[in-house]
């Protein structure tokens, strides 16, 4: 079985419903998976828009996401699951698509990955470029699921 993301509220390719972005409740989308590679340890998970005007720009950094979780709810609880890294908007957690108006539709980039180790060493609030470089030699597998969104 390949390893496997899906995300209920949208299809991959398609729009990202407006309750999961700055438009609308700001929520972080329900995800499941399935098809972990045999090894798996913990999952991380990378969302990003590289479409931004100055450059790829993190939504959503998460790591040490337990072995055996196969699923993060809608609107997951800061600190429930995994520790977070810092988005570019300099928070904690999720932070949903909110590209400048007058753009066409961006691309975000739900990326899991599959971890041979239990945990990153990573603290809370972490930048992407060090977990960029905690996950080298340490990714059994990864998955893309995308979304599009564009405001109004």
């Amino acid at each position: 079985m390949p390893f496997e993301l899906t995300i209920a509220a949208f299809p991959h390719g398609g729009d990202i419903p407006e309750l999961y972005t700055c438009d609308g409740a700001n929520l972080s989308p329900a995800l499941e998976w399935k098809g972990a590679p045999a090894g798996a340890l913990s999952f991380a998970l990378i969302v990003d828009d590289p479409d931004a005007p100055g450059g790829t720009w993190n939504h959503w950094l998460l790591c040490d996401i337990p072995k055996g979780t196969t699923a993060i709810p809608q609107g997951v609880r800061l600190g429930s699951i995994g520790v977070s890294g810092s988005n570019d908007f300099g928070k904690l957690g999720y932070g949903g698509p909110c590209p400048p108006k007058g753009h066409g539709p961006h691309h975000y980039n739900f990326r899991l990955m599959a971890l041979n180790v239990t945990s990153l060493g990573l603290r809370e609030g972490e930048k992407r470029d060090l977990l960029d470089i905690a996950l080298r030699g340490h990714v059994l597998s990864e998955v893309t699921y995308t979304g599009l969104y564009k405001r109004r």
